[in-house]
């Protein structure tokens, strides 16, 4: 496995220079800046990571002003105690994309969302204050307590709201693949433990973050 300096000049070398990569990493928001946001946004990044799992993200992306509207800008506790009859309703509304298990999914993680705040107070606190060190233990969080957020899903909506992570791509799978970090499926649990402590590795050799670590991984592929 490749110290993450080697890493990073290999990715610089292959997109045109340390500027241009500088340039295509994101930042992750602080802790601080994480519980700051407000669990209905929680409800609508998850919301969005769903609608646009299998579809055009930019179609996605127009109609979300609309999106928001009718699910009267997605209140948890609101979208939680829909009955099947309202979600019916929603399945006829042209604003949103009408895919009822993604309704019903935005429902669950409504409920998700409600009992994060029990637990932790809000559920910001929960997202804000889950370990990177421990990132992947978030998305079996996810994968087994949300709906329709498992995989790349549940990472892209972390990434969107700003925690600090990384995503399983096909690129980083492949970099990942060369650097020999797992044997087998990068899906299976040992894989996911070692991916997490390659990660740990990189970001302790100056990766500084997951989502910078990921994506220079990325850039020394794609």
């Amino acid at each position: 496995m490749k110290k993450f300096s080697a890493l990073y000049k290999q990715a610089a070398s292959r997109k045109g220079g340390e500027e241009i990569i500088e340039g295509m990493i994101p930042n992750s928001r602080s802790p601080a800046a994480l519980v700051r946001i407000t669990d209905d946004r929680w409800l609508s990044g998850m919301a969005k990571a769903v609608f646009r799992a299998g579809f055009n993200w930019s179609v996605i992306d127009r109609k979300w002003p609309d999106i928001e509207m009718a699910f009267n800008d997605f209140d948890p506790h609101r979208i939680a105690f829909l009955s099947d009859d309202d979600l019916d309703v929603l399945l006829k509304d042209a604003r949103i994309i009408r895919h009822w298990r993604k309704l019903k999914a935005i429902r669950a993680n409504a409920q998700y969302i409600v009992d994060l705040a029990a637990e932790h107070g809000t559920a910001a606190k929960y997202f804000a204050n889950y370990p990177s060190a421990d990132y992947v233990g978030l998305l079996s969080d996810l994968k087994k307590r949300a709906a329709y957020l498992g995989g790349t899903t549940g990472q892209y909506f972390l990434r969107e709201l700003g925690k600090d992570s990384f995503i399983l791509s096909r690129d980083v799978i492949a970099a990942l693949s060369r650097e020999k970090v797992f044997d087998g499926s990068p899906t299976s649990k040992s894989s996911r433990a070692d991916i997490q402590g390659a990660f740990n590795e990189w970001v302790d050799d100056g990766g500084e973050s997951l989502t910078r670590v990921s994506r220079v991984l990325a850039f020394t592929v794609g």
